[in-house]
């Protein structure tokens, strides 16, 4: 596998803290003690739960002990089947996960990488929210081993990975299991982690500045410094935030812009200047971290489900839905949100938490948690084992199958198991006024001190986010003022809160808190009312098309899925599927009022232990629709890309259903629009060419030659392209077979050339060759073979009846080439 070899308004609150809302827009005060804010923020360490030591910036959500918030309902069954799943008993199955011998416990032995970390950080927490006493013990017995395994100097773990990188620590595989390690030491309270973490900091503290920017650990120190943090609050030692200093310096440069298109270093990477922004207190390194959010999400993340197009690096020029999102993006992405929501008091960030939860996660694995595969995509209509060789997903070997994945996916099944147990856990936080803030929704229930150090508990009872409303109960000792936070999702414009039946004052607006301050007894209630309305999202960026959501959920076409157990066994099986159903259809849409255009159908009765199947989701949405011919998938069973919005169709009319994005493995969730009159859009009817070339790079593709996508320019990033990279200076060719004999008499090639960035040029010279039999001929009578940028090169020629064409190229000395676009006839 590739990736291995403030503006303040100065209102006083409870425990002296002040909260403050961002902007120019005040909190609004009611009469009832209910008030609303945009951003919720402090300027006083203060709380119960380990508030941030100067100079950090204070925060006003509080991460509350592992253990404190017990989950229910649909998102503990998730939970148990993990504990039966890959996560719970992995080691039946990983050959990493050998405890005898193994690096991470026995140093000597020379084994162990990320695998065991990856896969000890969402085991522990699994073990501990569940309180199950197998996957804890075994977590417990990895933890313990791990601390035992330090060495005098303050390294731990294999003694292979201290020299690793050129004689440098490789300090990238201990990140994640520091996560487990905090977790065990908030359970069990044992008093050994804390001197281990301090000298594992002090290790890392007397390393070469250059240290820190190698390798993976170069653009994934977030996560270290997130550990720093904890345990600086815990200790306040000041070498620890001069170690934060060293690393923010001399790591990568994500406060100057993304630093890597690698899915998963952006998702754990683009935080780092926010967290650093703690120290540093400068509103720079937060609209830093949110300038990159927005760069590659406006690039990539055109599409629905929360993710980006990162099936392993994105790719400028593959934005499409049928790219992927690797699983361990989905993880880490929903981390870095619910950091940043700790962090900066925001609520988006839990937003596109829960989107990627309710969207992505559930399909990235199959309904059992036994299998799982490498990328999600938005647009899927097989999923299978077999080698994508055009380069339609970047790496060279097959991801979209449902395996353990042990040594193909590798990263992916060892990583995933922390997504659950830590959204489970920042249900709820504590706040820095002493009172609660309800976050993710949830069935659950927190216990927490409050007010003046009572422990009260806090019961949410919802079918949320296929119930709009979300209910909470009180229990406590005696009666306690304390605020309660409730995240309004940016969705909901018409939220409501009644607190004991009656409603409060103020008004619960989108994208904001709604906070109730008032004195608490046993018993009282609190009812948030979250009305699902449906919207249309169009995505300009990828053909007009359209994503339907419904409330927090996005909606895909209900395709007949035939799951065949190709391999594997019962216990661990591997699996593809297969459509049984049509799956190219365009929306019939009302184009004055789109949300009107579908049907809600809801099933009675309570919500199922496991929603995300299709015999088991609680609601379908109906639309009227029409299918379109010429959308079809590739020779290798990929959807092709989108074409124009709105598309033409002949089709007659029918009425499709679509499910919750993340019950249907198979997928359309990008769908094209059907338009009447002179502004609908012919479907092209696909190439009845296959591509082959001399040589292509990796990240390139053969399909990139005739998918009619216009380029701007020679050097024009956002379409794809094909290269010989990086091959240079030599011949090359690429060429067309027909399946039927083709007459052509002209021959047009858009090449690719990135002077100023790049190696590739324009071609030295080149000609055209035709098939005759078994031989391949020069065309006759050409006319000039060009070789300019930026345009079109066409060549015309005496017509000839072939089965193919063929460019062939003399690349220029010390350059190698490609080709945007090359059209024949």
């Amino acid at each position: 596998m590739k990736r291995r070899d403030f503006l303040k308004f100065g209102l006083a609150t409870a425990g002296g803290a002040v909260l403050a809302a961002h902007g120019t827009q005040s909190a609004e005060a009611a009469a009832d003690g209910a008030r609303t804010v945009d951003v919720a923020v402090t300027d006083k360490a203060a709380g119960f739960y380990t508030p941030n030591r100067a100079p950090l910036a204070p925060t006003q959500f509080l991460k509350l002990p592992v253990g404190a918030v017990k989950p229910k309902g649909w998102l503990r069954h998730q939970l148990d089947l993990q504990v039966d799943g890959l996560c719970g008993r992995y080691p039946e199955v990983s050959d990493f996960l050998k405890y005898d011998g193994n690096g991470w416990v026995d140093p000597t032995s020379g084994s162990g990488w990320e695998e065991v970390t990856y896969w000890l950080r969402g085991l522990a927490d699994l073990g501990y929210v569940t309180g199950d006493p197998r996957v804890t013990a075994l977590a417990n017995k990895w933890i313990t081993g791990i601390i035992a395994s330090q060495q005098p100097d303050g390294w731990f773990g294999p003694s292979r990975a201290r020299t690793s990188l050129g004689g440098d620590p490789d300090f990238w595989p201990h990140m994640p299991v520091l996560y487990a390690i905090r977790s065990y030491q908030e359970v069990t309270g044992d008093p050994k982690v804390i001197p281990f973490l301090t000298k594992y900091f002090q290790f890392q503290a007397k390393q070469r500045p250059e240290t820190f920017g190698k390798d993976w650990a170069g653009v994934r120190w977030g996560d270290n410094i997130d550990s720093i943090y904890w345990l600086y609050n815990r200790t306040g030692d000041a070498f620890l935030i001069d170690l934060v200093k060293m690393i923010h310096a001399n790591s990568a440069k994500w406060t100057d812009g993304v630093a890597s298109l690698h899915n998963v270093n952006f998702a754990q990477g683009f935080r780092e200047p926010a967290q650093y922004g703690a120290i540093a207190q400068d509103d720079k390194f937060l609209n830093a971290t949110k300038r990159n959010y927005a760069e590659v999400m406006g690039e990539f993340g055109q599409m629905a489900g929360g993710g980006f197009a990162g099936d392993e690096n994105a790719r400028h020029g593959y934005g499409d839905p049928r790219q992927g999102f690797e699983t361990c993006g989905i993880a880490e992405y929903m981390l870095s949100f619910q950091i940043l929501t700790r962090l900066t008091g925001e609520p988006i960030w839990m937003d596109r938490c829960e989107e990627l939860a309710f969207n992505m996660l559930p399909a990235s694995y199959d309904p059992e948690q036994k299998s799982m595969h490498y990328i999600t995509t938005m647009n899927c209509v097989q999923i299978d084992n077999d080698l994508k060789t055009h380069h339609q997903y970047q790496n060279d070997f097959p991801m979209l199958a449902y395996q353990p994945g042990v040594h193909n996916y590798r990263c992916c099944p060892h990583n995933y198991g922390m997504a659950w147990p830590y959204y489970s856990e920042n249900l709820w936080h504590a706040t820095a006024d002493r009172g609660l803030a309800a976050n993710l929704y949830a069935a659950s229930e927190v216990t927490a001190k409050v007010g003046d150090g009572t422990t009260v508990s806090v019961a949410q009872t919802t079918e949320y986010p296929f119930g709009d409303t979300v209910n909470f109960a009180i229990a406590a000792p005696k009666p306690v003022a304390f605020p309660l936070y409730l995240r309004i999702p940016r969705w909901c414009a018409n939220a409501t809160v009644r607190v004991n039946g009656k409603p409060v004052a103020a008004h619960a607006r989108a994208s904001s808190y709604l906070i109730v301050h008032r004195t608490w007894k046993s018993g009282d209630t609190v009812t948030l009312h979250l009305p699902m309305d449906i919207h249309v999202r169009t995505w300009t960026a990828n053909k007009n098309a359209v994503s339907v959501d419904r409330g927090p959920i996005t909606y895909s076409l209900a395709i007949g899925e035939k799951w065949d157990r190709y391999a594997g066994t019962e216990q661990w099986p591997e699996y593809a599927v297969y459509p049984q159903t049509p799956w190219n259809y365009g929306l019939v849409l009302d184009k004055s009022n789109p949300a009107h255009s579908f049907d809600v159908a809801q099933k009675g009765g309570p919500v199922a232990a496991n929603p995300f199947t299709h015999g088991t989701t609680p609601i379908e949405l109906r639309v009227k629709a029409k299918k379109i011919p010429h959308w079809t998938a590739d020779s290798e069973n990929v959807v092709t890309p989108l074409q124009m919005s709105p598309a033409k169709s002949a089709e007659p009319t029918e009425t499709v259903s679509l499910i919750p994005m993340a019950a249907a493995r198979l997928r359309i969730t990008s769908f094209p629009t059907i338009g009447f009159g002179p502004d609908a859009h012919d479907w092209t009817i696909p190439p009845a060419a296959t591509v082959s070339a001399s040589a292509s790079h990796v990240n390139d593709s053969l399909d990139a030659l005739n998918d009619n996508i216009e380029p701007k320019q020679s050097y024009d990033m956002g379409v794809p392209r094909f290269t010989w990279w990086d091959h240079k200076g030599s011949q090359e060719w690429v060429q067309y077979d027909y399946k039927t004999p083709k007459t052509v008499s002209t021959a047009s090639v858009y090449w690719f050339d990135d002077t100023g960035h790049g190696e590739c040029r324009v071609p030295k010279s080149w000609r055209l060759l035709y098939k005759d039999g078994n031989d391949w001929k020069p065309v006759a009578n050409s006319s000039d073979y060009g070789v300019a940028p930026d345009k079109y090169n066409t060549v015309a020629f005496t017509p000839v009846t072939t089965s193919g064409l063929r460019v062939e190229v003399q690349l220029q000395d010390n350059f190698s080439g490609g080709v945007l676009e090359w059209k024949a006839g």
